[in-house]
């Protein structure tokens, strides 16, 4: 039997369980117009958005974007002054935290120190007086799910960082929630560790496809590994959301390019739409052809979107979709060669593998890009 299975045997001590119960939609989060504001200050403002059963949502932003804030209003910390919370067909709004069988995992851990690991991830199941003989079962399987079964006796204090919050993750999953709440989980982690523990948290929902995530996270790496959907937060507002890939292939504002993951931005001059959802663009005198996914017109202020990868030198390139440019910086780092180049008014960072001999500064180079790698991004949809 499988470990998932394992759990799913023990949700409330019969087969099948509450995981039968949480079929046919019943983990969906749905956020109607919610609104939070404190005094005259408004942190989270007209938030419709659906997370659907089974996915990762990730919510992105800056720091006071709102995105806790809507995550604590599904969790029930946070009362919101306008708008409704549902959870499968039941509308939480004004339901105790308690009630609304949620798992929830903040950034500092939060296990309590004077009980062991096993005591720890048995602390919610204790609280809900589930049988014991349940218990025995549940905790084991919660604990080999995130690897740190053979740690049950230990103390928190006895653990890494990344295993504290594998074992907090064991614990929210213990009480077999609808939804998952991620806080900022890896946020107090080193690189290395950050990097294995998205790893654990991909490989959990694949044992557990049911589970609903709502993510919060600035890391846009996390963001791009995990979610089905990103929803993009600023000043208290949904900016973007779409599934991963189209979001970062063809970001629909300024904001939302240079917020997940990196992006050169250039002013076009003038472009002309043509067949197949592209057009031709025109940057500091010189031609590309580039996607337009928004379907701009070319009265339509737009901007040139090349992510820095998607540049490469031209010499073994096709002689089509070229810019000539300035090399003004060159930075070796281990992995990765980063160049700095100058086009116009414009710069481009241009990041390539560091084999060969780089090109030195001040000279002037062509660089290629795939007409299917750029897009245009409207200059004025997210301003306010």
């Amino acid at each position: 039997m499988s470990q998932a299975q394992t759990l799913e045997r023990v949700a409330d001590g019969s087969p099948g369980g509450s995981r039968l119960a949480a079929a046919a939609g019943a983990s969906r989060i749905h956020f109607e117009g919610i609104s939070v504001t404190y005094g005259e200050t408004t942190v989270l403002e007209g938030l419709t958005l659906t997370v659907n059963p089974g996915e990762i949502v990730a919510l992105i932003g800056p720091s006071g974007s709102g995105k806790t804030t809507a995550l604590r209003a599904v969790a029930g910390f946070v009362r919101p002054s306008a708008g409704r919370i549902s959870i499968g067909a039941r509308d939480v709004t004004d339901i105790a935290p308690h009630e609304r069988n949620i798992g929830m995992v903040v950034q500092n851990y939060a296990l309590f120190p004077h009980m062991t690991v096993a005591e720890n991830v048995a602390f919610g199941l204790r609280a809900r007086h589930i049988a014991s003989r349940v218990v025995a079962e549940r905790v084991p399987a919660c604990l080999d799910m995130v690897g740190m079964r053979a740690y049950a006796q230990r103390y928190p204090r006895q653990l890494s960082g990344g295993q504290q919050q594998r074992v907090a993750i064991a614990r929210a999953i213990a009480v077999k929630p609808q939804v998952l709440l991620l806080d900022e989980p890896l946020s107090a982690l080193d690189t290395q560790i950050r990097r294995a523990m998205v790893d654990e948290i991909a490989r959990l929902h694949r044992d557990l496809p049911e589970l609903t995530v709502l993510y919060v996270t600035h890391d846009q790496t996390e963001a791009l590994t995990l979610a089905d959907h990103i929803g993009i937060m600023r000043d208290g507002r949904l900016q973007a959301f779409d599934r991963t890939r189209p979001l970062y292939q063809s970001p629909p504002t300024r904001f939302a390019a240079e917020f997940l993951g990196r992006a050169n931005l250039l002013a076009v001059s003038k472009f002309l739409p043509i067949a197949y959802g592209r057009a031709r663009v025109s940057i500091a005198g010189m031609s590309l052809e580039a996607r337009n996914p928004h379907s701009l017109p070319p009265e339509r202020r737009a901007l040139l979107c090349i992510r820095p990868h998607h540049l490469r030198l031209a010499a073994a390139s096709p002689a089509a979709n070229r810019l000539l440019a300035a090399v003004e910086s060159v930075q070796w780092q281990g992995e990765v060669l980063n160049l700095s180049l100058g086009i116009g008014d414009d710069r481009l960072l241009m990041t390539c593998p560091p084999g060969g001999s780089p090109p030195t500064i001040g000279s002037r180079i062509e660089v290629f890009c795939d007409p299917a790698d750029v897009s245009l991004v409207p200059e004025d949809a997210d301003r306010r």
